[in-house]
């Protein structure tokens, strides 16, 4: 199976300027394409990491992929996706972003020595902060007939409510971009979302004026990710942000929410997310159909994009803390994992000497009261590091902390409360 028909086959293609051509294209020779990613924020989403998906594709196939930061296009704000004005961020911050942005895009695509020879990363303010304004105005603007501007959906779509000249030029700027990977690193192809069909369009439009109609250029965009009940992915269940970065979300958090996608969601999510095998797929497609309790598609699905987005020893520790969590063996974890998988769970304070679990749970909070806090503890309702507390005169304190630093409080059947003591 070609790159082509592979990306057809995982539905990963919305558009395509000349799907005829670049499939002969890419058939004779190896391509380098590009995907530009804007540093507005300090860590890609999973929500960004779709077309970077194809461009990685591509370099398993033997092709050439460039990542753009948009250090210069970052700092004046797309328009794409959005009905007002972004608030501009400062260069200093825009700078710390970009670096942030370079490491992640390092780690999904610099994998052994071969990778390293078929990837480029490279910032954009390094070209486009070289001309002055009247050499932008001359050189650029005078190929961008205003009439064809407006018209773009990109554009289109904020007239009602406004668009500055700033956001407005951003079409210009990212066709620049395309004419300067072009001409200076040969690359003839750009992916992007599909908000970008009309800046990627504006690029191959502008290179063919410049360097002529026989120049081989190509635009390619990928679907809107949807779920199968017709929200937007990206988000978890309780309605976060699903971040590569793992200070924001663990590997953890990260495996738990590929894990917990509904059936309906996962074969599509293994052909855009993963790299198995069409066979693969259909093999594990057949055991959702089949089988579905054993859920054996999510798990593969979680296996195969934590260990991608972050490593092999980061997916073992998602693993241990769902299994000790599922088994409620927390005390075989290590202070680290406890660190990760309660990361963003409700955190506490307590002294380390001995105390009555009763005023213990009412000072850290966990219960509103000691008439509570005793009718949880009745009622069986509180577990002390997975071991059930029945006992009211039962003294807590530093003999329940594992590694000595933490206690897991389960209050009924989901509220978890982390509590560390204090040294």
């Amino acid at each position: 199976m070609s790159i082509m028909e592979d990306l057809m086959w995982r539905g990963a293609i919305n558009q395509q300027t000349d799907a005829q051509g670049l499939e002969d294209l890419v058939a004779r020779q190896s391509i380098k394409l590009y995907c530009g990613v804007d540093p507005t924020g300090d860590s890609m989403h999973i929500g960004h990491l779709i077309p970077f998906m194809v461009l990685k594709r591509f370099q398993l196939a033997g092709h050439q992929p460039v990542v753009v930061i948009g250090g210069a296009t970052g700092s004046i704000g797309d328009p794409s996706g959005r009905s007002s004005e972004r608030v501009l961020q400062s260069m200093e911050t825009v700078e710390e972003n970009a670096r942030k942005l370079t490491a992640q895009m390092e780690h999904l695509f610099l994998e052994g020595e071969e990778s390293a020879h078929s990837f480029q990363i490279i910032n954009n303010y390094d070209w486009l902060s070289q001309f002055s304004l009247l050499d932008f105005l001359r050189d650029y603007g005078k190929h961008f007939n205003l009439n064809t501007m407006l018209a773009k959906d990109i554009v289109a779509s904020r007239l009602e409510n406004g668009i500055s000249f700033t956001e407005f030029s951003y079409q210009i700027l990212q066709s620049i971009d395309f004419l300067h990977l072009y001409q200076d690193r040969q690359v003839q192809l750009q992916v992007g979302g599909g908000d970008q069909w009309g800046n990627i369009t504006s690029g191959l439009d502008f290179i063919r004026r410049i360097e002529g109609p026989e120049a081989q250029v190509f635009g390619l965009t990928i679907p809107l990710m949807l779920k199968s009940d017709g929200t937007k992915f990206g988000k978890s269940a309780g309605g976060e942000t699903v971040w590569l970065d793992p200070e924001k979300t663990t590997p953890y958090e990260f495996y738990q929410f590929w894990l917990n996608q509904a059936d309906a969601d996962v074969v599509k999510y293994l052909k855009y997310f993963t790299f198995l095998s069409k066979e693969e797929i259909e093999g594990l497609q057949k055991e959702v159909e089949d089988q579905p309790h054993l859920r054996n598609a999510q798990k593969r699905l979680a296996e195969e994009v934590t260990r991608f987005v972050h490593s092999q020893e980061a997916l073992d520790n998602a693993i241990a803390i769902t299994q000790a969590l599922f088994t409620g063996q927390v005390k075989d974890l290590t202070v680290e994992q406890i660190e990760e998988g309660f990361a963003h769970m409700p955190q506490a304070q307590a002294g380390s000497e001995d105390q009555d679990l009763v005023i213990w749970l009412v000072e850290t909070g966990i219960v509103k009261s000691r008439r509570e806090a005793r009718e949880f503890i009745q009622n069986g309702a509180i577990l002390i590091n997975e071991e059930k507390i029945t006992d009211l005169d039962y003294q807590i304190g530093a003999k329940d902390a594992i590694g000595k630093r933490y206690i897991i409080v389960r209050r009924g059947k989901k509220q978890y409360t982390l509590v560390a003591l204090e040294a």
